[in-house]
């Protein structure tokens, strides 16, 4: 096995020299295994990439199981979103319609946390510390300074031209601002969404609410027409209601215009230049 030997290479024609190798069995038999191992990786790791959908029969199962997997999640991703969305918008509407269910179930469970509140030893130093908080300013204060720059860096339309008649006032709960303008004057979209509220309350007459994206809602109140529906898709700048003075809070044609960003009224003026 280990002897050596010699391959000599000649011309046929002349027998001059072309090549000399020296080999041992030994080490062809090792270079011959060596290939055979190599060889067989490679046709393992092709049949099991590449070449499976050819050679395994189990593959495209396999591959519309985990393609079904991927579905099922996403699908319960985008069912607990729209939950969630769904939720926030029918809050929004009950807020615009001037619903008291829901303040009075809040007025309620406020009523029995007082109670256990004032069961507990240490009330009196909750009670401090919830004054120290309201008067600087919590986070769940209307109307506070919020900086978002993504907020601050999205361009949005004024809804209508005119003047500011009545600021953003929320401690006198005016959560928006009055804009008087012409007669019959066209209220325009701030930016592309979703129409999610678009019909009569008695407060504020022809009402129409809008989602946009990063948690932004624009509500147009006292309108005297509305041109969009519920579930339409609106862009920036598109005519959706015409200037008016519908509804009993009012005293005159104007539009009253809201900002709420992640559940919070933010004043207009801030975003928006009129």
């Amino acid at each position: 096995m280990n002897n050596r030997h010699i391959l000599i290479i000649q011309n046929e024609e002349d027998f001059s020299h072309k090549a000399t190798y020296n080999f041992t069995y030994a080490r062809i038999i090792f270079f011959s295994f060596l290939a055979f191992v190599l060889i067989f990786v490679i046709s393992f790791y092709l049949v099991n990439t590449v070449l499976a959908q050819w050679f395994d029969p189990t593959h495209a199962e396999r591959e519309t199981r985990k393609d079904l997997v991927t579905m099922s999640l996403s699908l319960d991703s985008l069912a607990t979103e729209l939950e969630n969305r769904d939720l926030f918008i029918q809050s929004i509407k009950r807020v615009l319609e001037g619903d008291e269910g829901t303040g009075k179930e809040e007025l309620a469970e406020t009523e029995a946390g007082q109670v256990e509140l004032s069961r507990n030893p240490n009330s009196q130093e909750i009670d401090s510390l919830f004054k120290s908080e309201f008067e600087t300013g919590g986070d769940f204060l209307l109307g506070r300074n919020i900086d978002n720059m993504e907020l601050r860096q999205t361009y949005l339309f004024s809804p209508i031209s005119g003047y500011v008649s009545q600021p953003f006032d929320p401690k006198n709960e005016h959560f928006g601002i009055d804009v008087v303008s012409k007669k019959d004057e066209p209220v325009k979209c701030i930016a592309d969404g979703t129409v999610i509220f678009a019909s009569w309350t008695q407060d504020a007459g022809n009402v129409i609410a809008v989602q946009h994206k990063e948690n932004l809602i624009s509500v147009y109140k006292h309108n005297s027409a509305l041109t969009k529906e519920v579930g339409n898709f609106i862009s920036a700048g598109e005519i959706l209601a015409i200037i008016g003075n519908t509804g009993e809070l009012t005293n005159g044609p104007h539009l009253h215009f809201e900002l709420w960003y992640n559940g919070s009224a933010v004043n207009p003026e801030d975003f928006i230049v009129f």
